[in-house]
């Protein structure tokens, strides 16, 4: 028995030395993917540029808040993340940030005192970035953004989530190779490779994780990679089944939902309304194009049709059904005309560029009902851009319709048409009534 417990205590101080040595061992930065000249400057207007591809705005500027003064609550399945604040301020902000230190943070997810960084920050993608852009962003914070005095709050994150040594474990499976490889034999394919997968970070939203949270695949090569994720309860749609938008659209059309969150079929909703007023709008024509080759090749049937098929006609029993205003119809089909028929008429069809269709709408029909709901309930506003300025809004309903009737409502428009995916349940639109209101 002696000897059995010596053993056993032995193990034990292994075990909390081992512990110790993981959670206080020095971490280790990645150097820079690419020598540049040491006289090396920053092209004019690159920094801005480099900003707009990362999306660095959307999510470090709180709404209402100073631009890149961070505060902005990020939502997780582990507790509340407040994004930092990344102008120059020395007490603040990162004013006494190193190139490296600057670097690090976007390779390896780790602060300028070796604090293991929340991956709420993408830089498991951003571990893309060529040593161009990782220069221009570093000029762009320090040269030109204000500084702005303001401290966000501690994130809010329970046992064990807050212990963020944990993340270093983490980071040994979630990260990947750091920099770009090119993947095809073709110059704008790869360029929109590189958009996609790294400043972009598409993946982080598009792609579904797995049992550690960690995003499944970065590149085109994983047969996951942007098939479909979920962001805050709402659903990031798949990029790449046959029935996806950038293998059912036109290459055109594609371009101009990237470049103003609106189309012939769809308006954006959700965080994507961020993505295209703070990054995508600002793209160069070439790189959307790049964009857009990538996202059409990648399809997991194939690169999409040069010409996408022929748009089915709209199931015409629903059409039918509500162009007859029978006063015996069900309750759904009612709740559709009195609310929804004006904008989206009953073919579902909506009006181009203004009211999106709501037949097969990736929204109505994703696996989940939180987006919908959500729409339903408090409305949606498409973003005003440079090419198209108007501010189209929708109005939500929750002061008009109950519980039940939103349910009833998304249940229709959910199996409307052409639509088939699963009815919605009263209590889950309490359920996010009740949370949006707190």
């Amino acid at each position: 028995m002696y000897t059995f417990l010596r053993i056993l205590t032995a193990l034990v101080i292994i075990g909390v030395i081992a512990l110790l040595a993981f959670i206080f061992w020095p971490v280790q930065r990645t150097a820079p993917q690419a020598d540049l000249p040491a006289d090396y400057q920053v092209p004019d207007g690159a920094g801005e540029y480099a900003m707009q591809l990362a999306d660095c705005a959307a999510c470090h500027t709180a709404e209402d808040g100073e631009r890149f003064a961070g505060g902005r609550a990020i939502e997780s399945p582990m507790g509340v993340i407040y994004s930092s604040n990344i102008t120059p301020d020395p007490e603040t902000g990162i004013g006494d940030v190193t190139l490296d230190q600057f670097r690090a943070a976007l390779y390896d997810g780790i602060g300028k005192d070796g604090e293991h960084l929340y991956p709420a920050m993408p830089y498991d993608n951003y571990r893309k970035l060529t040593e161009p852009d990782v220069r221009a962003l570093y000029a762009y914070f320090m040269d030109e953004v204000p500084p702005v005095r303001n401290a966000v709050s501690a994130a809010e994150m329970g046992f064990p989530f807050d212990q963020r040594w944990g993340i270093r474990a983490w980071k040994w499976v979630a990260l990947g190779k750091a920099g770009f490889t090119p993947e095809f034999d073709d110059e704008q394919l790869d360029r929109g490779a590189y958009l996609v997968e790294g400043p972009g970070h598409c993946g982080a939203c598009h792609s579904p994780r797995n049992a550690f949270f960690a995003q499944t695949g970065y590149t085109a090569a994983d047969d996951r990679f942007l098939t479909g994720g979920e962001i805050g309860g709402w659903h990031a749609p798949d990029l790449r089944g046959p029935d996806s938008a950038p293998q059912k659209w036109a290459a055109d059309q594609l371009a101009h939902w990237l470049r103003t969150g609106r189309n012939n079929h769809a308006g954006v909703s959700g965080e994507m309304q961020l993505v295209v007023g703070e990054s995508l709008q600002y793209l160069s024509d070439d790189d959307v194009a790049a964009m857009v080759a990538y996202l059409r090749h990648i399809g997991r049937d194939g690169p999409a049709p040069t010409t996408p098929a022929a748009r089915p006609e709209t199931s015409g029993e629903t059409e039918e059904l509500l162009a007859s205003a029978d006063p015996d119809m069900d309750l759904g089909a009612r709740l559709y005309l009195d609310n929804c028929n004006a904008c989206h008429f009953v073919d579902g069809r909506g009006a181009d560029e203004v009211f999106p269709d709501l037949d097969g709408n990736s929204l109505v029909n994703a696996p989940g009902a939180t987006g919908l709901i959500d729409i339903i309930l408090n409305g949606a506003e498409l973003p005003s851009t440079e090419i198209r300025p108007m501010r189209l809004r929708m109005p939500g309903f929750a002061d008009r319709l109950s519980d039940d009737e939103v349910a009833t409502l998304a249940t229709f428009l959910r199996s409307a048409w052409s639509n088939s995916t699963g009815p919605v349940e009263a209590g889950a639109v309490a359920d996010l009534r009740n949370g949006s209101a707190q």
